[in-house]
């Protein structure tokens, strides 16, 4: 996998009003495809973004959790670059991510809150 910028960062966070093309799901996507994907999976509830810095599956599917799993991936690796170039706990970053990217989440698309899944008002 590759180590992704902060730009590419940020993209995954961003919530945008790409369209998605259609992908096949019998074989695994690829980070490309999952993050071209990402904006309507949030429009459509399969995904949504949690506390800890990492999307969740809200509506279980052979697709929602691939580009959960392909996303969650990039993070976790992206979480670990940042926290070595700062000299700071991985836990600490991801606790950031998550509360960022839960601020930034659109109205209607959902979010964790205090374990449960609910729409952003």
């Amino acid at each position: 996998m590759k180590k992704l910028t902060i730009s590419a960062f940020v993209a995954l966070l961003s919530i945008s009003g790409m369209s998605v093309p259609t992908a096949s799901y019998a074989q695994e996507i690829t980070l490309q495809e999952a993050m071209d994907e990402l904006s309507s999976a949030k429009d459509k509830g399969w995904v949504g973004e949690q506390p800890n810095g990492y999307l969740g599956v809200v509506k279980s599917s052979a697709q929602a959790k691939q580009i959960a799993e392909q996303i969650n991936e990039a993070r976790r690796q992206e979480y670990a670059r940042i926290a070595e170039e700062n000299d700071i706990a991985v836990a600490d970053v991801e606790l950031l991510a998550g509360k960022r990217a839960i601020e930034r989440t659109q109205p209607g698309h959902f979010v964790k809150v205090d374990g449960q899944w609910k729409k952003k008002p």
